[in-house]
């Protein structure tokens, strides 16, 4: 908000360039202030535009620039307006570049804002599980656990899927782990489940898609049957399909009561709406009794119902002889802890043992003699009788192929038949005869294939065959060879470790090499603040993207500008946000105190910077570095009158002097008919009572032409510049064409200017004879004339009669007016009769012929009726010959005709 004085003064129009270099400083930005001051002179000389009286007054500024000291404040102002952009440039720089400082730093009543929200959070969050806590005896670990869940389902960024480590938003489709309650993106998830499934599946496997392959968790390896892998997205207790998104519920909450069981189950559903995490213990209150049953019942939390009275339990032990003497617990009681000397089973040997242990076997053979009363029972120490005698009864001979009944004092003999019992090789039989002990070794030369199926060879059958061919064939991570020798095709599981760098960045996978993707990092990061007592833990990966926690503690770092001690603000990371208390510095030249913001840190542009070596090296970012900045300019207003005396404005302390007001001087010049056009200047007064305001010496001396009216009909501009009274007559030469358009003469522009029309016609006569035609089609004889040709035409004309043998002279215009002939006389009319004759005897002559020609016609077509004659008889005939008359009158009769015709009119014409 500017203040008032400076409004008025722009209203005004005053000093349009001197108030684009001085900025106001009401926003307190110490920035803006430093920048104005910095190009202090350089905006008083800048012009604003045009002003309405400059537009009108072009051609006058258009002499002085031809002038020497027009063309030097053309150069002037040029180089004025380079100045004042390069200073909105870096105006608009420094601008951004403070911007830009104010974003990454909040202000401290912003860190209060958000520290005030966290807190109101928290306190809501704290009320809600009050009702968990009033009473003793509660599982405080799993009710952390549900308040852990809870607080950062209401922090952004601090929910991560562990898949692809990246936040989890509101508006995205989620699953939770049931085991453990970890949050996933259901894209990820599902792509989860289905690798896992292919990987444990062999690929070969024709039943692949039908058996029923588990999936684990990628967190706590909790796994889920094919069927329960997730395809539609639903809230935390699972009543509500697709959640809609409300910034007034848990994100991913349908606000319902969870009634989901708790676990252990015991009959009573969770209260709290549906929230992410384990459910809280169970907050009902039960009346229940002490494990040993001994103590009275009191009223307890359902989840911590089961309690210890603390004394003896006094229950009877396993032993029969000693009681239990452990306080009061669940379950059965612990082993008696006693020692006591117990016999072994069979009575022989005694020693110390514990008491709850009382049956043990000692290492003696029992001994005792059979009832056959000849053999020794060979068991070791067992509990009653030995049994009968194992050599009594029917027994087989070694190859089991005959039977014998002896006494058990005889052993039975071999049979003599062969043993025939399959060697150990599993193909071959013993071929000895029936022996007591084991039989040899297969012996026999077989032809064997090695274990891999690739190499044969005839050796012993009790000998291994094994090639030396190692196997080639990609263990199942996928990634390396075999390598067995003599490898059957069942390829052991690769033993080498993975060491793929894992999702984090920051740790390799330590698991056997596999295939697929890693499971995620389990190791945590803990992410402090920058002095450290504030912290919050995040899965590994994310402490790049992770917002430090927000520390309640004050920035305990001394201040860098001249002040003594530096605004209060929060714990943060990076230099202390700019001081934005008044600097307050006494200014050196008028002793006021500077009110801008401290401006000790200011940001600016790095001036110096290496310049590029050409177009192909990139342009850096502007690099901007913080200094200390001199104090603006004073700002106080102090009323200065203009330098023309137009105005009183007031003006900053800092500018305060002789000043122009940008407004035209507007005194009239010596020639009275001008003002003086140059912006508000000093000027000298001159004592003249006759004109007000006349011009002083330092303003422009009119150096236009006379621009006075002139006399109508003259086009030429006075020859004397601009001066008072009137302008001298004009004697300019004007170059006229006269009336018939042919001859340019010269005459005085005053004398056009005042004759009338009869002397500018007779000015305009170039005393020649009038070249146009008349419509008879001869000259006119009149003098050079405006207008249309007088028709009076007195040219001789020949005339002749109709048969045009005689001819006479006469006048052309009694011709035109038809009031003159010429008639044929008697020697005409006899001239005529004889033409006539001629003509009349030509058409007897050609009537004539054309009528022989058709009796020809006739005569040749009676000829064609009677037949033709025979060849010869024609050839022997004699045809008629005709005479030159005959053949040639056809073309006589119009040669006379003509030459007759032209007799005729030779002697008309000659006679006339």
């Amino acid at each position: 908000m500017e203040a008032s004085w400076r409004q008025v003064a722009a209203g005004r129009g005053r000093a349009r360039g001197r108030a684009a270099a001085v900025p106001s400083s009401g926003n307190g930005d110490p920035l803006c202030g430093a920048g104005g001051g910095r190009v202090k002179g350089s905006g008083s000389a800048v012009p604003s535009g045009p002003s309405p009286g400059g537009a009108a007054t072009l051609p006058s500024a258009g002499r002085l620039q031809r002038s020497a000291g027009g063309e030097a404040m053309q150069i002037l102002g040029t180089s004025e307006l380079m100045s004042q952009r390069k200073f909105e440039e870096i105006k608009k720089a420094n601008q951004a570049a403070a911007r830009k400082l104010v974003e990454e730093h909040c202000s401290s009543s912003e860190e209060e804002g958000d520290e005030d929200l966290e807190g109101k959070q928290g306190k809501i969050v704290a009320n809600t599980f009050i009702s968990y806590t009033t009473h003793t005896d509660g599982d405080i670990h799993e009710l952390e656990r549900t308040k852990q869940y809870v607080n950062e389902a209401f922090q952004a960024g601090a929910m991560t899927c562990l898949i692809c480590i990246a936040s989890v938003k509101r508006n995205q489709a989620v699953w939770s782990c049931s085991g453990c309650f970890c949050i996933f993106h259901m894209p990820c998830i599902q792509k989860w489940a289905k690798d896992s499934q292919f990987l444990v599946s062999s690929v070969t496997d024709e039943d692949f898609g039908k058996k029923d392959y588990p999936w684990p968790c990628p967190k706590c390896r909790f796994e889920y049957k094919r069927s329960e892998t997730p395809s539609r997205y639903y809230c935390y207790c699972g009543k509500v399909e697709d959640p809609p998104l409300d910034p007034w519920l848990v994100p991913h909450s349908c606000g319902q009561v969870c009634e989901r069981e708790f676990k252990p189950p015991c009959g009573h559903k969770c209260l709290l709406l549906c929230h992410p995490g384990p459910c809280p213990p169970c907050p009902k209150m039960v009346t229940t009794t002490c494990h040993c049953k001994k103590a009275k019942p009191v009223p307890r939390r359902c989840s911590a119902k089961q309690w210890s009275c603390q004394l003896p339990c006094g229950r009877k032990l396993l032993c029969g002889h000693h009681k239990c003497e452990n306080p009061c617990h669940a379950g059965d009681c612990q082993p008696c802890p006693r020692v006591s000397r117990q016999k072994c089973v069979c009575g022989k040997k005694e020693a110390e043992r514990s008491c709850a242990s009382p049956v043990w076997h000692c290492d003696e053979v029992c001994g005792k003699t059979l009832p056959c009363g000849y053999h020794t029972c060979e068991q070791v120490c067992h509990v009653g009788a030995c049994g009968e005698c194992p050599r009594s009864g029917k027994r087989s001979c070694p190859c089991q192929k005959s039977k014998f009944s002896l006494p058990c004092t005889e052993d039975v003999p071999t049979c003599g038949d062969s043993c025939d019992k399959v060697l150990e090789c599993g193909i071959h039989r013993c071929s000895q005869r029936c022996h007591r002990g084991p039989c040899e070794t297969c012996r026999q030369e077989v032809e064997k294939q090695c274990r891999c199926g690739k190499h044969t060879k005839r050796m012993p059958c009790h000998k291994p065959y094994l090639c030396e061919t190692k196997c080639v064939k990609m263990r199942d991570c996928q990634k390396h060879q075999c390598r067995r020798k003599c490898c059957p095709g069942n390829c052991l599981p690769c033993d080498q470790n993975c060491g793929r760098m894992l999702g984090c960045r920051n740790h390799k996978c330590p698991s056997v090499c596999h295939r697929g993707s890693c499971y995620p990092c389990p190791e945590t990061v803990e992410v402090r603040c920058s002095c450290g007592k504030a912290k919050v833990t995040v899965p590994c990966g994310r402490e790049r993207t992770t917002r430090p926690p927000k520390c309640k503690e004050l920035c305990s770092r001394p201040p860098t500008c001249h002040h003594t001690s530096q605004e209060k603000h929060r714990c943060h990371f990076g230099s202390c946000p700019p001081c934005h208390q008044p600097c307050q510095k006494v200014l050196e030249k008028c002793g006021h105190l500077c009110p801008a913001s401290c401006h000790d840190q200011a940001l600016v542009r790095q001036t110096g910077k290496h310049q590029p070596m050409g177009p192909w090296e990139q342009p850096a970012e502007p690099a901007f570095i913080q200094t200390a900045l001199p104090c603006p300019p004073c700002q106080v207003p102090i009323p200065v009158e203009c330098l023309g005396k137009h105005e009183v404005s007031p003006l900053p302390c800092h500018a305060v002097g002789p000043y122009s007001c940008k407004r035209l001087c507007g005194r009239m010049l010596h020639c009275q008919n001008h003002t003086c056009m140059k912006e508000c200047h000093k000027v000298t007064e001159v004592d003249d009572s006759t004109v007000k305001n006349k011009a002083g010496p330092e303003c422009l001396q009119c150096e236009e032409g006379c621009s006075k009216p002139r006399p109508l009909g003259c086009p030429h501009p006075c020859v004397l510049p601009c001066h008072p009274g009137k302008c001298p007559p004009c004697v300019q030469m004007l170059r006229l064409k006269c009336h018939c358009k042919i001859t340019s003469l010269y005459v005085e522009c005053r004398k056009i200017a005042t004759a009338d029309i009869n002397e500018k016609n007779l000015l305009s006569c170039c005393k020649n004879q009038c070249p146009k035609e008349l419509p008879c089609g001869h000259r006119c004889k009149e003098m050079c004339h405006p207008g249309e040709c007088p028709f009076n035409c007195n040219q001789k004309v020949k005339l002749r009669c109709p048969c045009k043998r005689i001819k006479r002279e006469l006048p052309c215009n009694k011709i035109r007016e038809s009031q003159v002939s010429v008639e044929c006389d008697a020697t005409c009319k006899e001239m005529k009769r004889k033409a006539s004759e001629i003509k009349e005897a030509e058409a007897n002559a050609a009537l004539e012929e054309e009528k022989r020609r058709q009796q020809a016609e006739l005569e040749a077509f009676e000829n064609r009726l009677k037949g033709r004659r025979k060849k010869n008889r024609r050839r022997d005939e004699v045809a008629e010959e005709l005479s030159l008359w005959q053949k040639y009158k056809s073309y006589l009769f119009p040669v006379f005709g003509l030459l007759g015709a032209v007799l005729v009119w030779y002697i008309a014409h000659g006679v006339a």
